[in-house]
């Protein structure tokens, strides 16, 4: 072992360790969930700072959904990425062009994004559905974990969210509500504090789990 990456993640160097998990796939697969306006995209990139760019990869099921509709539709993809009006507007039919692909194959969207995934921490960032995450178990077995990112209905209304018909009670929002039991919970009412108290022990975790892999190179 060589020194140290940053926030303190013992290192083998940037290269070994893409090396490593092209070979022997990945260390550990977090599939993050959240309801909108819960910070789950906020929580997965201050784990991917304290974890640094090489040894944490941030992968999006949104990503690959919203290009190919994009494409389908003649829409602008770029657009459809930003936290706008536009987006907003085909929220819904994109759902359910979303919900028709999924049926037909529920793992395309989950290949897609793990393609070509160099790092040995994928996070998944925006895990919604039962079948997501009964592909990564059936897929990576006992390295998967489940993270649940909540805030109180009070603090995801001051960040702008209200109830909308269709999209808050649909499946993409809905979908593991019941019947699932998370890894690991953080709450993110907006207490940086208590926010950093929980986003220390799951790094502990991840960088115990990352040094017991790579001794087993």
């Amino acid at each position: 072992m060589s020194g140290e990456r940053s926030g303190g993640v013992p290192s083998v160097g940037a290269f070994d360790i893409t090396v490593l998990a092209m070979a022997k796939g990945p260390c550990l697969v977090l599939l993050c969930s959240g309801k909108r306006k819960s910070g789950k995209d906020y929580v997965t990139d201050r784990l991917r700072d304290r974890l640094g760019p090489d040894v944490c990869a941030i992968l999006r099921l949104s990503g690959p959904l919203k290009e190919q509709y994009a494409k389908d539709h003649g829409l602008d993809f770029q657009r459809l990425l930003d936290p706008s009006e536009y987006k907003e507007k085909y929220r819904s039919d994109m759902i359910r062009w979303g919900e028709e692909k999924r049926n037909e194959d529920p793992g395309f969207f989950c290949r897609i994004i793990v393609d070509g995934a160099s790092q040995p921490i994928w996070i998944v960032s925006d895990t919604r559905r039962r079948s997501d995450v009964d592909w990564f178990r059936s897929s990576y077995g006992e390295l998967t974990q489940t993270v649940r990112v909540q805030a109180s209905e009070a603090t995801r209304r001051l960040r702008g969210w209200a109830f909308t018909p269709g999209i808050d009670d649909a499946e993409s929002e809905c979908g593991l509500d019941h019947g699932m039991s998370f890894d690991w919970t953080i709450t993110n009412d907006g207490d940086s504090e208590v926010l950093n108290d929980q986003l220390d022990t799951l790094v502990d975790f991840i960088k115990l789990k990352l040094t017991q892999w790579e001794h087993a190179s």
